[in-house]
This record gives structure tokens, C-alpha cells and sequence, in this order.
């Protein structure tokens, strides 16, 4: 089963899962946040191409893994299947934003999100019934799965995000089992016991797909396919954690299974995710639209390689070839096939920035540097919100337009306040990113 049922995952699970020697594997896909996609690809029996565009041409796969596709607002059929003894595992993709965590990693108990589906999953249990749920979030429709499969004995199951979160396997835990435990202490028990949270690094540019890509798959293949996603050449899956009912052989296709994925997450998110957001908001206020326009600007790309220097002074394992990795990235980001929009990258910049940049500037502050790379990639974010002559989506979207407000270039604090309070307080941060506006305005 997957969650999330977007261009990334069809470009990356679903592709390892084709590719997974052995029969009997399939896909049961919902939607996050509308049926779109679900009901495209339903009326094409769940079959797409992937378009990868490497630098000298295209080319078109056909993927079949992907079985059924529904809407994620369909609880009754999206429990069922948690619950179907044949799931074996259950996939995640909603975007960072979807796991509802605050900046202490649990379960954002504030949000109006989570308290309507916490309210609405304590009425179902008080009610002995689970028919007829309102809840819309991730974690409320895991856990009311989870619930529906304990309540079927159907036994245990791995859950594996798939999301640019650190340590997503313990965050994906923490979000289920902090809603579970409010509303039911026999539920999470029962999810301590029976289900393993499987962590995983992922790495596959997916820019939107746009009406030329449709064409060009049209023009390779002969089918009109409405569902298309785009992608490079390139891939990568790392995987660490138990799967109590069996899984994919997915080390077949290319994935690597490790028993410590820490070091593989945060050269990922800290080098391709922290220069994808620093390029999102410096790139758009040079006016570039595209990574590679962005990546190709020479006020810009320095900025990239001292991000670079930051964060890869923190990752010490020599296993990690950050040499070589720095080099394969930029590769792929000056690659002129794809076109991966910044607008695209710059949503949820406030949840984003806390998994890829903040930890390069608590990393640098412990041994003794001031990050003023990291705190650069901050005053772009901050830079690129104050111009005002863009919006982008954001999960702290509200208390964004209240600090807009407030923030100044030369007071910064009110929208260092929503990306971590203890930056607002401090001096010196302040200081590093009123610095770094400055910059900014000269692009």
C-alpha cells in the first residue's frame, strides 16, 4: 500500500517495485490531498509511463506495478486495505509537511488538523464503531487503519516513509504513536508490538510534468498517457529497518539496505534537499525559474559549494565519498533536461529548512564556527518572503503572513521566530542573517 500517490513516488518506489524480481508484489495507491491522480490514473488501469531525460535524449518505461489507485479521502477503502492480511507493508510520501511534527519531532498537538482528528478518532473508539470517519490528515488515516487491521488480528506490517525528513523512520513512529496514544493506550501498545517503522533515504528529481512531456511520451511510445511523470537518469534507495511480512526484493533493483542510515540521510538532505532550498529562494530572487538556471548563475553556485563545505565538515565517514557525491549532484542539477521548477522546491520552506539547513548550522556552531553559509540559505528563505512579489504554499502559512508583517530586513526575528524560536533569541544568528539580507538585495 502507498500513501501519497504523486509524481515522486511513481518515479521512485514504484520503479524499484517493477523492477523487484518475483511475482506476486503490487501497489495499492491513494492520494493525498485530492483524487487527481487517482482518478487519472484509474481510468488508464493504474498503467503510466516514466520519462527520464538524461542530458543527450529521452526515454519512456511503461510501469504496471501500481494495481489499483484511489482517493485518499476514501477511508473506507483506504482502511480496508491497511487492514487486508495480504498488505505487507505500507510506502509514504506526503511531503514533510503531511507528518504534522513540530520543531521537537512530536506530534504538533496544536494544529487544527490534528485536533479535529484526534476528537473525531476518540468519538469512533468511544463509539465501538469505526464507520463513518472525518479525518484527513496522515496520521489520522494511519491510525485509524492501524486500528481496523488490529481489530482484524491481521497481524504485523512495516511502515516506510519515503519523505525528506531526518530520521524519518522514528518521526513517521513518533506522528502515528502520539495520536494513537491520545486516543486509545491499547492501540499504540499494539503498535509497539506489531509494526516496525523503516527508515530510508531517497534521492530522484521529479519536476512537474507538463503538456510537452505528455507529447513526448505520445511521440516515443504511440499512447496518450495522462499520467506522466518525468524524471533523470539517476536514483537512489537506502533502507534500514525489519519488514515482519516480507517485502519486495528491492536490492535487486538498485536499492541498499545498511544497518546505520544516519550518515547516508544527512549527506542527502544537507547536500542535494539544503542546496535545492538555498537555490529555490536566491535563485527566484536573481529571477531564475529552473535548478539548472539557478545552479548556472556564478553569484549563486559559490554559495552552493560553502553550504557544501558547511555541512560536509560535519560528516566525517569516509564511506559517504562526499568528493565524489558533491560532484555527481551538481551534475544532475546543471542537467538542462530537466526542469525542475524552484517554485516547486519553495513550498513548505518553514518545515523544509528545519530538516536541511538548521542542522548544518547547529553542526557548525558545535564545533565552534558561525554556519554563515547555513545562515545564508535562512536570509534567502527570509529574503524571498519579504520582497513579497511571490507566495508560496506553506504549513505555517498563517503565522508567515503575521511575521511578514512585523520582519524587516534589518529585523529578521519575526520569521526566524516561526523556524525555530531559539534563533529569534539569539544575537548572533540575528546579526549572521541581517548580514546575509544584504546580500540578497544585491541579486
Amino acid at each position: 500500500m502507498h500513501l501519497g500517490l504523486g509524481a515522486f513516488a511513481r518515479a521512485h518506489t514504484a520503479v524499484y517495485t517493477e523492477h523487484a524480481p518475483g511475482d506476486g508484489w503490487g501497489i495499492a495507491g491513494f492520494t493525498g490531498r485530492t483524487a487527481a491522480a487517482a482518478e487519472r490514473l484509474s481510468a488508464q488501469d493504474g498503467l503510466y509511463h516514466v520519462l527520464t531525460r538524461a542530458a543527450d535524449g529521452d526515454s519512456a518505461e511503461l510501469i504496471t506495478a501500481l494495481v489499483s489507485a484511489h482517493d485518499g479521502a476514501r477511508l473506507d477503502v483506504l482502511t480496508a486495505a491497511l487492514a487486508a492480511p495480504e498488505t505487507s507493508l505500507v510506502t509514504i510520501t506526503v511531503t514533510e509537511a503531511g507528518y504534522h511534527l513540530g520543531a521537537d519531532g512530536r506530534l504538533a498537538r496544536g494544529a487544527d488538523v490534528i485536533a479535529a482528528d484526534t476528537a473525531a478518532l476518540e468519538h469512533l473508539l468511544r463509539a465501538g464503531s469505526l464507520d463513518g470517519a472525518a479525518v484527513s490528515s496522515m496520521p489520522g488515516r494511519m491510525v485509524l487503519g492501524l486500528e481496523r487491521r488490529r481489530r482484524a488480528h491481521g497481524g504485523g506490517l512495516a511502515i516506510v516513509s519515503c519523505d525528506n525528513l531526518n530520521g524519518n523512520g522514528p518521526a513517521t513512529r513518533a506522528a502515528l504513536t502520539d495520536l494513537a496514544g491520545d486516543v486509545s493506550s491499547e492501540l499504540r501498545d499494539w503498535i509497539d508490538s506489531a509494526v516496525t517503522f523503516v527508515s530510508t533515504s531517497v534521492d530522484r528529481v521529479t519536476p512537474a510534468t507538463t503538456p510537452a512531456d505528455i507529447d513526448a511520451v505520445e511521440a516515443l511510445t504511440g499512447y496518450r498517457d495522462a499520467a506522466v511523470v518525468v524524471t533523470e537518469p539517476f536514483s537512489d534507495w537506502i533502507l534500514s529497518g525489519g519488514f515482519p511480512a516480507g517485502r519486495p526484493r528491492w536490492e535487486e533493483a538498485g536499492a541498499r539496505f545498511v544497518d546505520d542510515i544516519a550518515p547516508f540521510e544527512r549527506r542527502k538532505l544537507w547536500h542535494l534537499n539544503g542546496a535545492h532550498s538555498l537555490l529555490a529562494y536566491a535563485g527566484r530572487l536573481a529571477g531564475h525559474h529552473t535548478v539548472a538556471q539557478a545552479a548556472g548563475d556564478p553569484r549563486l553556485r559559490p554559495w552552493v559549494e560553502q553550504l557544501w563545505d558547511e555541512a560536509g565538515a560535519a560528516l566525517p565517514d569516509p564511506d559517504l565519498d562526499l568528493d565524489r557525491y558533491r560532484a555527481q549532484v551538481m551534475r544532475r542539477f546543471e542537467n538542462p533536461r530537466i526542469e525542475h521548477r524552484l517554485a516547486q522546491i519553495a513550498v513548505d520552506g518553514s518545515v523544509k529548512l528545519r530538516q536541511r539547513v538548521l542542522p548544518v548550522l547547529a553542526a557548525a556552531r558545535e564545533r565552534g564556527a558561525d554556519g554563515h553559509a547555513a545562515g545564508r540559505a535562512i536570509a534567502a528563505w527570509i529574503g524571498w518572503l519579504l520582497r513579497g512579489d511571490d507566495r508560496v504554499a506553506d504549513a505555517a502559512g498563517p503565522l508567515l503572513d503575521a511575521a511578514r508583517r512585523r520582519a524587516t530586513n534589518q529585523d529578521p526575528a519575526p520569521l526566524l521566530e516561526v523556524l525555530d524560536a531559539s534563533l529569534a533569541d539569539d544575537a548572533a544568528t540575528v546579526g549572521q542573517v541581517r548580514a546575509a539580507l544584504y546580500e540578497m538585495e544585491k541579486l
